[in-house]
């Protein structure tokens, strides 16, 4: 998709102000952006409230690790699970009510060398001895596809557990698109993450915000039941872009002894 057709207006609080199920579907085609970095949402997962989602880490009440769940609608909760992979959410609904999208996949559309350098191993192996020391190139489309992915690739970390992702400054403040009106990079954005696409990543040090962006048409809208979740698995709150190539795979709960909670929005062990 070409920078010039994605808005940088920014989404207002209100936007997020309603139920996870409804504001998900909304989310496709809308643009994250942290620090260097933006993607283009293409698939993401709706949790509903305590007592109403069982996939939900708030099902069973308000905890510290949940608390961001339930402030304000719009910042970020951003969970550690699997003691390697931090994933990143948006509240919904008004403060107190714990529910919020999981954000599944995108397209990297500024910052590429950000997000590869980000997402690229520090050595390779062929699986028959040690790493070689040459580094796997990874695929564009991968970037983003997949949640832990996504979080590395836009650098969300602990850290950015609560951070805001609404700017209430004025839309003047971010830096206006390039006059040429050219399109710098490739399809999936600039090579450098300037020129053309600084309009994107003008937000100063340390904070978030999603874009307008450029909304996916309802004829483009899929949705299916969410990945991994062993309860409430035939809820059809995962939504993404048809034939999106940068869209994760779907699949089915696979039980697995683990020591931490589980990859999705859901089924966090009680506290």
């Amino acid at each position: 998709m070409g920078l010039g057709e994605l808005s940088a207006t920014p989404l207002p609080r209100s936007f997020f102000d309603r139920p996870s199920h409804e504001v998900a579907p909304d989310l496709l085609g809308r643009v994250l952006v942290h620090g260097p970095v933006a993607v283009r949402l293409t698939e993401v997962e709706a949790y509903g409230g305590p007592g109403e989602d069982p996939a939900a880490h708030t099902y069973r009440g308000r905890t510290p690790r949940n608390a961001v769940m339930f402030g304000p609608p719009g910042h970020l909760y951003v969970y550690f699970t699997y003691g390697m992979h931090f994933c990143a959410n948006l509240v919904c609904l008004p403060e107190g009510s714990g529910s919020a999208v999981l954000l599944r996949a995108g397209e990297i559309v500024t910052g590429l060398d950000e997000a590869r350098a980000r997402r690229a191993p520090a050595s390779a192996s062929d699986g028959r001895g040690p790493a070689t020391g040459k580094a796997k190139v990874v695929p564009d489309r991968d970037l983003a596809r997949g949640p832990a992915r996504l979080a590395v690739a836009l650098g969300l970390l602990r850290e950015h557990n609560g951070l805001d992702a609404i700017w209430e400054g004025s839309p003047a403040a971010l830096p206006p698109l390039a006059e040429d009106g050219a399109d710098h990079g490739t399809e999936h954005g600039t090579e450098d993450g300037t020129g053309h696409a600084a309009w994107l990543t003008g937000l100063p040090h340390g904070f978030a915000a999603v874009l307008e962006g450029r909304p996916a048409g309802p004829g483009t809208i899929r949705s299916g039941p969410r990945t991994g979740v062993s309860t409430a698995k035939d809820t059809p709150w995962r939504f993404w872009v048809g034939d999106d190539p940068t869209v994760s795979p779907y699949r089915v709960h696979v039980p697995r002894r683990r020591s931490s909670a589980a990859t999705s929005v859901g089924e966090a062990p009680s506290s």
